[in-house]
């Protein structure tokens, strides 16, 4: 998430064997250059730079008299004054900072709220980038197959942070990360990357059993200690319940998820066009800050903030591609060497059972075995269709290292509590 990301962090992910994303939205394009070189002093390994790519509105259509006026007793509250006149942070792709990407020549190139221009994206291409972007609904992941990325980012309702949308009007109904991984898997022939709610190995091994290449994750490294996340907005994600978290537009005017605080539960009327809000309410952030409190604090996080712990980034990414412990004696272990037999029929579960995987893939590997799959053909060791394994088929990487902890689950099998 863009200010909390630091080199230290990106180069610390992508050494534990992920891929670091420095978010690069709000760094200024002089500064990317020294964050990239502050990245590649400590790790040899790839990592991401990630964009935003929206259209500025207009100063003169800002119309920001109103919402000035509903925001002056807050500042009088801060001691603050008057508001000021609204402004529009320079904060998308420009021609600066694709100058800077190019300079750069990171190894992935992400990009939220759509694409750039097609000759921006050409460049980038160029300049040998794997292209990265998110989709909220298999419409924007079907736009983004048709621009020519090379995966898209599915992110659900549950992912902190500001929503991706770019063909979806309003966005405050959004699709669930695991109702909408599997409809973008079918609809699209590109590596789907889930996001959103995943902030350990149970939901890395649930995002690879509905058909991801690999999960990114945000809010699980925001209580890290190489992120730059202040003290009070590190208390709240630790102390934060699911149910804690809101979809606001009161920060930056487009839908984001938060902690709730006063901005979030106080915020009137409509908000300015997205990212002009930001020059409101940022000021509000940070003098509230300053007095020691949080209430108006951007605190991005997603549903899955309560899972966060205070780990040092190799170590969060290690436990969560680590392969968990058996939960049952006597399951035999290894891969499958054929067929297993259990009750009744093997494309149903007996009553009462449950399936359960356990990833022990790593997220590079899993990126690795992750490319698109038509509907009607299916060579992955483990076909979630039919609930069994294709026994004779190698992964993606051409060796048989089955993509789910055995001890957990063997040969598919439906196994009794």
């Amino acid at each position: 998430m863009a200010g909390a990301v630091t080199p230290e962090l990106v180069a610390a992910v992508s050494a534990a064997g992920g891929l670091g994303s420095l978010g690069s939205a709000t760094t200024p394009p002089a500064q990317l250059a020294s964050d990239a070189a502050a990245v590649r002093s400590s790790t040899a390994l790839p990592f991401n730079l990630n964009f935003f790519c929206h259209t500025s509105p207009p100063l003169e259509t800002l119309g920001g008299a109103e919402a000035r006026a509903r925001l002056r007793p807050l500042y009088e509250e801060l001691g603050l004054g008057q508001p000021p006149e609204p402004s529009v942070p320079a904060i998308n792709f420009d021609d600066e900072r694709l100058a800077a990407l190019l300079e750069i020549r990171p190894a992935v190139t992400s990009f939220h709220f759509g694409l750039p221009s097609n000759a921006a994206l050409d460049a980038v291409r160029d300049a040998d980038c794997v292209v990265l972007s998110s989709a909220t609904t298999v419409a924007e992941a079907v736009a983004l197959a048709e621009r020519g990325v090379d995966g898209v980012i599915a992110q659900g309702a549950e992912a902190g942070g500001h929503r991706g949308s770019f063909l979806a009007s309003g966005d405050d109904g959004p699709v669930g990360t695991f109702a909408l991984v599997p409809q973008i898997v079918d609809a699209v022939e590109l590596p789907v990357i889930a996001a959103g709610g995943i902030a350990d190995g149970r939901g890395l091994a649930a995002a690879l059993m509905l058909g991801a290449a690999g999960v990114q994750m945000g809010t699980a490294f925001l209580t890290c200690p190489e992120a730059a996340t202040p003290q009070m907005y590190r208390a709240a994600l630790c102390a934060a319940a699911a149910e804690e978290t809101t979809i606001t537009r009161a920060f930056s005017g487009r839908p984001a998820r938060a902690l709730r605080n006063r901005a979030t539960e106080e915020s009137e009327g409509p908000p300015l066009t997205f990212p002009a809000q930001l020059s409101l309410s940022a000021p509000l952030g940070a003098a509230a800050a300053r007095q020691g409190s949080n209430e108006f604090l951007a605190m991005w996080a997603g549903q899955a903030a309560p899972l966060a712990r205070e780990l040092p980034a190799g170590e969060l990414v290690a436990a969560v591609v680590a392969r968990p412990r058996p939960r049952w004696d006597g399951v035999r272990r290894g891969p499958p060497s054929g067929p297993a037999p259990i009750e009744g029929r093997r494309d149903r579960p007996p009553k009462g059972a449950n399936l359960v995987a356990r990833s022990r893939t790593p997220i590079c590997h899993a990126a690795q075995q992750g490319r698109g799959r038509s509907r009607s053909t299916d060579t992955r060791p483990f076909n979630p269709r039919r609930k069994r394994w294709n026994p004779t088929t190698p992964n993606r990487c051409g060796t048989r290292d089955w993509p789910f902890d055995s001890g957990a689950m063997t040969a598919g099998r439906w196994i009794k509590p």
